[in-house]
């Protein structure tokens, strides 16, 4: 008997887990969000879940409200419920209709990081590994039971970017292997714990701005977890603003104040609460990415330094 899936996502994250369930055969529908605009040209752009479902041949839904597709589902009568990274959040009802059950493909080894930005978080707070979780889902935000578990390296280079695809990868490869044990009642839910719980707060715009009197290697952790978008901020004492896409912390003591710069060939040295920061490369407002060293030779040998965290000094 074919397997019937409602399979719930919006995001590139999501892909591979729904093509995980194209290979172990299920009949799918798809539901994501509406088509947004999107690009200097705000023209309507398909989200990538629908993308890769239309090429798979899929039924897709995108309702505004996922209580206009309900009585759609329940004809469907779905054996399993998946999500990953929808974006909205579910109802009791919706998570109680299907025969099986709801799981989640969670990007963090619950309990820790729950929440909107589990990558980012688990980059800048330094964590040493990171992972997969499928969990069965409840009303309070990803504290289901958990279904089962994999875990990957963060790497010192790892950006949010390298380690989304990473991720996202393995959340397919979970999906395939536990889906099926789950379906047929062989995984037992294990309660999350207790002790362990963080919560991986949605990125603002205060967070991207860097305060070099921290450490560089903070520094370098905010930098990584930032990239590629919305890139870590920073600012010159002229007020010109410009994004920080990539560095490394050097194993140097500070030369000067927290915020002084001193060009090295392609990229710049900043002083640091503690260490040195060495900027590679930059994008300054209104303008393409560049080398640091090639933005500092535009500024003409204007003597400049960082500022602070600019919204507390402005």
């Amino acid at each position: 008997m074919t397997v019937r899936a409602v399979f719930l996502g919006t995001p590139d994250f999501a892909v591979p887990s729904l093509e995980a369930l194209c290979r172990l055969g299920y009949e799918v529908v798809v539901i994501t969000q509406p088509d947004r605009p999107r690009g200097r040209s705000r023209q309507l752009a398909p989200p990538p879940v629908k993308a890769r479902a239309l090429e798979l041949g899929l039924p897709v839904w995108q309702p505004e409200r996922l209580r206009d597709v309900m009585e759609d589902i329940r004809r469907f009568a779905p054996d399993v419920l998946v999500t990953a990274a929808f974006g909205k959040i579910l109802s009791e009802a919706l998570l109680n209709l299907p025969r099986v059950g709801a799981v989640n493909v969670h990007a963090s080894l619950l309990p820790r990081w729950r929440g909107a930005a589990p990558i980012q978080r688990a980059i800048w707070a330094g964590d040493a590994e990171t992972g997969i979780t499928l969990m069965q889902m409840v009303r309070e935000l990803d504290a289901g039971p958990i279904l089962a578990q994999a875990r990957v390296a963060i790497e010192p280079t790892d950006t949010a970017g390298s380690l989304h695809d990473k991720l996202a990868a393995l959340g397919g490869e979970v999906c395939a292997r536990y889906l099926p044990q789950y379906i047929a009642g062989d995984l037992a839910p294990i309660p999350q714990p207790a002790d362990g719980v963080t919560y991986a707060e949605k990125l603002t715009r205060e967070d991207e701005w860097i305060d070099w009197t921290r450490s560089a290697a903070e520094i370098d952790r905010q930098v990584r977890a930032l990239a590629p978008v919305p890139g870590a901020s920073a600012a010159l004492v002229t007020g010109e603003e410009l994004k920080i896409l990539s560095g490394r912390p050097l194993d140097l003591g500070p030369f000067g104040d927290p915020g002084e710069i001193r060009a090295r060939g392609d990229g710049l040295w900043v002083s640091c609460g503690a260490g040195v920061y060495e900027i590679a490369e930059v994008k300054p407002s209104g303008r393409r990415a560049m080398p640091a060293g090639a933005f500092w030779r535009g500024l003409r040998g204007q003597a400049v330094r960082m500022r602070g965290k600019v919204p507390d000094d402005r």
